[in-house]
C-alpha cells in the first residue's frame, strides 16, 4: 500500500435514515425481490472540499479510512450485514451521469413493454445468465434480441436513474417478479429522492442536481477485488452519491445472491 497521507477523512452519520429502505411495505417488496438483507445505504460526512477531478483520491481515502473500514456494510452471506474490515490497496471509480429530474423519463415504456393499465407485457420464458425472462420489461433490460432493446439510448442507460430502475426491476437471486410496473417505478422514484441532492437556481428557479455519482470497486493486494464482493455480477454494486456542498457521501450497496464475502 502506497505511503501517503489521506486528503479526505470520513465520519459515519449514525442517525441517518433512508425512508424508502425503512418503510414497512417496501421492506416486504425487497424481501419478495430477494434483496432484503443484501441492500443498504449509509451516509458519511467529510470535512474537506471536493471536486470531481479528485474522485480517485476521494474514493481511495474513503476505502482506507478506519471509520469507514470498521462500519461500511457488506453482506455476511447470511441475510445480514457486517463491516467490510479491509483497507483498499487500490480502487476503480466510474463516473455515473446523473441529470434526470422527472419520472416522465420512463413514459416511453408504456405501449412498448408496459400496457396502458400498467401491466407488464408477457413473453415466452427465456433464460439469460442468472435471470428468467418472462416479460418484455426484463427482456428489454437484458437481451439484445428484444425488439425494444434500443428503446433507451446508450447515454440514457448510463444515467443513474435508469441504472437504479434496472437494479430494482431485476432484483436478487430468487426474485418473485411483479405483474405491474408501479412497484418498480415507485421504489425507484423515492430511493432516487432519498439519495440525490438538488438545488434551485435563484435566477431561473429551475432545479439542478448537485450530487456527483460514482460506481466503485476496491481491491486488496495482488489487485484481488473484494468490494462490493469478490464475485462480479451486474446486480452486485456500490454507488457513491457525493454532495459537495453539504459534504456528505452516501453509499448505496447491493450484493446478488447473498455474497461470499466472509
Amino acid at each position: 500500500m502506497e505511503d501517503r497521507q489521506p486528503k479526505f477523512t470520513f465520519h459515519i452519520s449514525e442517525g441517518k435514515k433512508f425512508p424508502t429502505l425503512e418503510d414497512k411495505d417496501n421492506k416486504e417488496l425487497f424481501k419478495k425481490w430477494s434483496m432484503e438483507g443484501n441492500i443498504s445505504a449509509q451516509m458519511y460526512t467529510f470535512d474537506q472540499p471536493f471536486q470531481q477531478y479528485q474522485k480517485d483520491e476521494f474514493v481511495l481515502d474513503l476505502m482506507r479510512d478506519p471509520n469507514v473500514v470498521s462500519t461500511l456494510n457488506v453482506s455476511s452471506g447470511k441475510g445480514s450485514m457486517a463491516p467490510v474490515g479491509i483497507k483498499a490497496e487500490s480502487v476503480d471509480v466510474e463516473s455515473v451521469p446523473c441529470s434526470i429530474l422527472s419520472m416522465s423519463f420512463f413514459d416511453k415504456l408504456y405501449g412498448a413493454v408496459v400496457r396502458d393499465s400498467g401491466y407488464l407485457m408477457k413473453c415466452f420464458d427465456e433464460f439469460y445468465e442468472d435471470f428468467t425472462i418472462s416479460d418484455e420489461l426484463r427482456k428489454m433490460l437484458l437481451s439484445e434480441e428484444s425488439d425494444h432493446y434500443e428503446l433507451y439510448s446508450d447515454s440514457e442507460k448510463e444515467q443513474f436513474l435508469f441504472r437504479l430502475f434496472k437494479h430494482i426491476s431485476l432484483g436478487g437471486q430468487i426474485c418473485q417478479y411483479e405483474d405491474t410496473i408501479e412497484p418498480y417505478l415507485n421504489i425507484t422514484k423515492h430511493l432516487y429522492k432519498d439519495l440525490i441532492s438538488v438545488q434551485k437556481n435563484p435566477e431561473t428557479k429551475e432545479l439542478n442536481i448537485t450530487s456527483s455519482v460514482f460506481k466503485i470497486s476496491a481491491m486488496e493486494k495482488d489487485e484481488e477485488r473484494y468490494y462490493p464482493d469478490r464475485r462480479s455480477h451486474d446486480q452486485t454494486f456500490s454507488y457513491l452519491i457525493v454532495d459537495p456542498l453539504k459534504r456528505h457521501v452516501t453509499v448505496l450497496y447491493h450484493v446478488f445472491g447473498g455474497g461470499i464475502f466472509n
